[in-house]
Order: C-alpha cells, then structure tokens, then sequence
C-alpha cells in the first residue's frame, strides 16, 4: 500500500510559515481577486482563496463583476488595481466568460503583482531560472515532495499534460532540480510505455481515474493534479487511487493532496510581493 502525500498537512506548515512571516511586515499582504459572471466553482475558488488570506493575515479585497462588464472595464480595473500600492497580488479568476480575450487580461496584470505567474514576463523568468514568483500547482508538488524527502535530482520525471498552468512549468521545476523530463500529451503513442518508466509519474489531465495500475512502475512515486467533478460536491482525480494505491510508492489523494498546495503557494507569492513592494517604499 502506498504511502500518502497528505497536501492538507503539508500546507498547514506552509500556512503557518507565511503567517509568521507576515506578522514581521509593517502593513499586511492585500490580494485583489477579480471574479468575472457567476460561475459557481469559480465562485467557491475565490471563497476559498480568501479564507487562506483570512488565515494568514492578509487582506483580501473581492471585485465581484457582472458577465457583461466588458474587456474594457476588466482592463481599465486592472489598471487602477495596479497603480494601488496598497494591493501586492492581484488574481482574476479563471475561465473568464465567453467574449474576453484572457491572454490579454494575464498580460495586463502588472508583473509584479501577478501572483498567479501568468505573465509571459515571470514565465519568461522561470524558463531562465530566475523567476520571482513560483507557477502555484507546480511548486506546491515540489514542496510536497520535498517535506516527504523526496529527491528530484537524477530521477525520471513523466508528466501527462502540457498545460501552461502545470505540465509546461512543472517541466521548468524539475529541470532546476537536476531530473529527467519526459512530458506526454494526448497525442502521445503508446503512452504506458512511458509512464511505467516514471520513477515520480505527475498528471494533469482531467481524464476521470485514467491512470491505471499497469501503467505505474511499481514504488514510483504518483502525483495526481487532476479534478472530475462527479454528482453532488464529490470530486476524483486522473488517477484510479484504489488500483494505484496498491502498487506505487507514494500517492497524492484527491482531493487533499495537490490542490491545498496551490492555494498556499498563492499566499507565499502574495508575501514576496508585499516584502518586494515594502521594500521599495
């Protein structure tokens, strides 16, 4: 049986260093969080996102938007949100509704403030390997795995997934940490073949409990990113945790495994911003 990577706990101790971290500043962290239409789960993610700044010490500030207010007034916000010194993060929410070009509204947060590492400036950054932030999913795993003593360096690193939100920049992570990256994708061949070769198999892929036990390398390490909503508020990863559990080494739940990491990595951005900003001032 697998051992867990328990995410909730771990991100207890993240929580707890950036609080005591926060209490040294002379003014507290401020996020800003741009909620665009009425989408329920984006809805629950920002509550969320908010109860973590509540509980580290930070203020949160919610622009809550109707669907219609426009690219123009989502952009001319932004702009204000950026000249305020007072604010160190800013977040909007995504998926933004229909009709709003979301490239755009990444590009228009001001670097600085773009704790969610959109920007193609800080992602430019993490490419070079001299980032300011951290892509939030993909360094709350290395956090994850590194309270569990697990060493990156040297292993083979499989990622299904190349999104710019996990599979891209987790690849940039895992670079920096010395490992072999094979990153597979929908159009990979004869994909099993690759990920019984993981020694630490991550994935990304929002395919319900795709993963299966034959296609893990027995005491690899297996980090599920995925979220499928089922009926009601229960939640499955991409990874068939009853089957998998058997087999590898250690294991991330869903939920309770990757997703409280992100969140936390989102206040450890919002503090750097705020020491950066203070600093200035």
């Amino acid at each position: 049986m697998s051992k867990i990577l328990d995410g909730k706990a771990v991100s207890e101790k993240v929580f707890d260093r950036i609080a005591r971290a926060a209490k040294e500043l002379p003014e507290p962290p401020a996020i800003a969080f741009i909620l665009v239409g009425d989408d329920p789960a984006s809805q629950v993610y920002v509550s969320n996102k908010k109860n973590d700044c509540a509980r580290v010490g930070f203020r949160s500030l919610e622009y809550a938007l109707p669907a219609d207010v426009g690219q123009e007034n989502l952009l001319s916000l932004i702009e204000q949100l950026n000249a305020d010194k007072s604010v160190h993060g800013i977040l909007c929410q995504a998926p933004l509704p229909e009709g709003y070009d979301e490239p755009a509204v990444c590009r228009a947060i001001s670097p600085e403030k773009d704790v969610d590492m959109f920007h193609p400036e800080n992602v430019g950054k993490l490419m070079l390997g001299t980032p300011g932030f951290l892509p939030c999913t993909p360094a709350g795993i290395v956090e994850l795995l590194d309270d569990a003593g697990i060493d990156l360096c040297g292993k083979h690193v499989v990622i299904v997934g190349r999104s710019n939100i996990v599979g891209k920049p987790m690849a940039m992570l895992a670079l920096q940490r010395n490992a072999t990256v094979t990153i597979c994708h929908s159009r990979t061949e004869n994909l099993a073949d690759f990920t019984r070769q993981a020694d630490i198999l991550i994935v990304a892929i929002r395919r319900l409990q795709f993963i299966k036990a034959d296609m893990v390398k027995a005491g690899a390490v297996v980090v599920d990113v995925g979220i499928n909503r089922l009926e009601g508020r229960k939640v499955r990863g991409d990874v068939d945790f009853d089957d998998v559990s058997q087999k590898a080494g250690w294991i991330t739940p869903v939920p309770g495994g990757v997703g409280p990491m992100t969140r936390a990595i989102l206040m450890q951005n919002t503090l750097i911003a705020a020491k950066a900003a203070q600093k200035e001032n």
